[in-house]
């Protein structure tokens, strides 16, 4: 058999290795399990560096306290950087056990983002941080650290990283999986315009790069061979959280990862290449490109070749992500290169790294509340009820105990989307695809043609990336995909980035769905069934961030009758039927009856909400007919968008002078539907009829909590009575007028 002199030229390196000196050979091959075991205690992370409990970190940060930019870390030497490091994870962690966040990521990256800011000039070289929820330590280091214990509070700094708030945040971000999309045109760019300089870098994580965008990217990296460094940074969490029970089993929802993993524990060729080189350089200078080739030939056969090389990227790694001592020179050697080949640097860190808590818990402290800093417990006040997620899914467990055709789907959030809960009872059932939305609409769609029921189960926000999907394979062909979207409104301190506000107005326009909205957890229970039950086409069901009301409240405030003090199991309602919750006078008041409310049509207004804003709708009516003895308010929930209860529109339309719609979503949603009907219908035409649709305005609302959200939105029960008061005249509206 003939080999190719390249394999020809490999094997005598490969022998002449070994007759020169061969018991340092055997020791190069037997320190890939030392070098290995090096890389895993390092992912075991620092737990044994750290004493206590209680955790505290040090008194005083001298370091830290003099640095106003990343020029200020320029003189450094390595003794004090590595003090800089510590100094700043217990900066990160000292402030979010006061504030709340997204912990463990930023922990995780606590040397990485030092190295980078120390290696790289920012912002003059880009540094782009996916998702970057992980970028607190960046904020620290660039001149925000005196604003940071104002963290994901109204008026505070972002959680995530924002143009507007600094120009070292080359690019905001929230969603995964753009960084290197962006890094790569920030390079072309730089290229273009003849900048002095060109370092660009994405920070990625190996679960955002399982995200179909990443790899678009990289195959087009490769083909332009523009000049950029990825940092893969490796840590094992791909879904939150990492562990759930699915098809899958425990593992993380990536290939990928598990390809990575393997490149953790497979190094021969990375130690034989040090030799090899070591070896090129006493050879002439026309053996040397020949050599050059074998190299490459040769990583191809001892490797098994690099799915990053393959997509045309210069593959380095992996290193131990918190060894500052290899990171800095690696960082600075690819930083002084003059190729124009884009680079990879796979990583392997630990999240939550240097916190025992994080480290041991099953999420890792992802997200956390505020907590104790000592033990890493967070203080949570006892909720009075469920979730709305939890809710979910014990609701669909009911439904997927009597129906085997049921499966779960989630894009690397089970915990997110309460399929993690669905995953312990079902976990054969339970499909976690990663981060991949437009996959997983796809996927179900597959699904629903071989006669399954899918419960594709995403964020509102999320759905966004797979809404060609949502068209092209789902609806056109009229498949029974539920697709069921937590997190629909405004979600409180993540901020624009995660707000669910628009999925009703992409949605709506969308033939063959029918979307629904729960008012409660009776209702959402209810709706889940009725998604269950429906085969006819896809469904669309959206709730928002939260609790329930629980069952005295529901029956108290909402007039509720239970036979017991648990809710029960869901129960199909009508498809396209709202119904009326209040009649003038109160709750409890019969359509007809003796109320003297609201005798004269002007005097009777009709408020129709659309999800959760009902509760508010409800305390408003209650407090304008307290204020007024003529009014009378009747509130009714429409339960539905699509179809429209045009029959329940007609109705409050013929019977009120005045028309509210109340939506937890943008404008061109639910209101939009319902004007556009009355319009068409003719109810309009006479103008005797008032309508004003109370929307989420078309504005970004910045990180607070849900309340201070809703009351800048204007959607708060004070707004909706507002709103008939002045439609009823009973309150005048100031006309501004123009300065001179």
């Amino acid at each position: 058999m003939k080999f190719p002199i390249a394999v020809v030229s490999l094997l005598a390196v490969i022998q002449s290795a070994s007759a020169f000196a061969p018991a340092a050979f055997t020791a190069r091959q037997s320190s890939v399990r030392t070098n290995t075991a090096s890389l895993s205690q390092a992912a075991e992370g620092s737990s044994h560096n750290v004493p206590g409990p209680p955790y505290a970190g040090p008194q005083f940060k001298p370091i830290l306290d003099s640095i106003k930019s990343p020029a200020d870390m320029k003189s450094l030497d390595m003794r004090e950087i590595k003090q800089l490091a510590n100094e700043l994870r217990w900066e990160v962690l000292e402030n979010v056990s006061k504030t709340g966040g997204h912990l463990s990521a930023s922990l995780g990256v606590n040397e990485l983002t030092v190295a980078l800011h120390y290696v790289f000039d920012a912002p003059e070289d880009s540094i782009i941080w996916d998702v970057s929820h992980q970028c607190y330590g960046h904020k620290v280091l660039t001149g925000r650290r005196d604003r940071f214990p104002t963290l994901r509070q109204a008026g505070g700094l972002s959680g995530f990283c924002k143009r507007s708030e600094s120009e070292y945040d080359c690019f905001g971000a929230g969603h995964s999986s753009t960084s290197i999309s962006a890094a790569q045109g920030m390079s072309v760019a730089k290229s273009l315009l003849n900048k002095r300089k060109n370092n660009c870098i994405a920070v990625i994580g190996d679960g955002a790069i399982t995200g179909g965008m990443a790899y678009e990217a990289m195959n087009n990296a490769g083909y332009l061979k523009n000049r950029m460094i990825v940092v893969l940074n490796d840590n094992g969490q791909v879904s939150l959280p990492t562990g759930t029970q699915s098809a899958g089993g425990v593992i993380p929802a990536s290939q990928l990862s598990a390809y990575t993993s393997n490149l953790l524990v497979s190094k021969p060729f990375q130690d034989f290449r040090d030799f090899a080189k070591s070896f090129n350089r006493l050879l002439p200078e026309n053996v040397q490109g020949v050599n050059k080739r074998i190299d490459e030939y040769a990583r191809g056969i001892v490797s098994g070749g690099t799915l990053f090389e393959e997509l045309g990227f210069y593959y380095v790694g992996p290193l131990d992500g918190h060894d500052l001592d290899n990171l800095i020179p690696i960082l600075e050697k690819l930083r002084d290169s003059p190729s124009s080949k884009p680079v990879l640097l796979h990583i392997k860190t630990t999240k939550g790294y240097g916190y025992p808590p994080a480290e041991q818990a099953s999420d890792r402290m992802h997200g956390v509340g505020k907590f104790d800093l000592g033990t890493g417990v967070q203080f949570k006040t006892k909720a009075t009820a469920p979730s709305l997620t939890s809710i979910f899914a014990n609701a669909l467990i009911d439904q997927a105990t009597e129906d085997r055709a049921i499966v779960g789907i989630t894009a690397a959030m089970p915990g997110g989307t309460g399929m993690d809960i669905f995953g312990r009872r079902f976990p054969k059932r339970t499909f976690d695809v990663g981060i991949a939305e437009q996959h997983a609409v796809t996927f179900a769609a597959g699904m629903a043609t071989e006669g399954l029921k899918p419960f594709c189960c995403i964020y509102s926000t999320f759905m966004q990336r797979g809404y060609d999907q949502v068209i092209h394979d789902v609806a056109i062909q009229n498949l029974p995909v539920r697709m069921m979207l937590d997190r629909a409104g405004l979600v409180g301190n993540d901020g624009p980035t995660h707000h669910g506000v628009y999925d009703l107005a992409y949605m709506g326009t969308i033939p063959n769905l029918t979307i629904m909205a729960p008012s409660d957890e009776v209702e959402l229970k209810n709706m889940v069934a009725t998604c269950a039950a429906f085969d006819d086409g896809p469904t669309v069901l959206r709730y928002p961030r939260g609790v329930g009301y629980g069952v005295e409240k529901l029956r108290d405030f909402f007039g509720y009758e239970f036979e017991s003090d648990e809710i029960p199991k869901g129960q199909v309602v009508p498809i396209g039927k709202g119904r009326i919750i209040r009649r003038p006078g109160g709750m409890k008041t019969e359509a007809n009856g003796a109320n003297t409310r609201g005798r004269e049509r002007k005097d009777r207004v009709a408020i129709l909400s659309f999800g959760t804003r009902l509760e508010e709708s409800l305390i408003a009516a209650n407090a304008v007919e307290e204020s007024d003895p003529n009014l009378g308010v009747t509130v009714a929930d429409a339960r539905f968008m699509k179809p429209l209860d045009v029959d329940l529109v007609r109705e409050l339309a013929d019977d009120h002078s005045v028309l509210i719609t109340v939506e937890e979503g943008s404008i061109g949603g639910f209101g939009s539907h319902v004007l556009h009907f009355l319009t068409l219908d003719g109810a309009m035409d006479e103008g005797n009829l008032k309508f004003r649709p109370m929307v989420i305005p078309d504005t970004y609302f910045e990180a607070g909590t849900q309340y201070e959200q809703y009351e800048a939105a204007g959607l708060n029960a004070r707004h909706i009575k507002g709103t008939v008061l002045r439609l009823t005249n009973r309150i005048k509206v100031p006309v501004l007028q123009e300065q001179d």
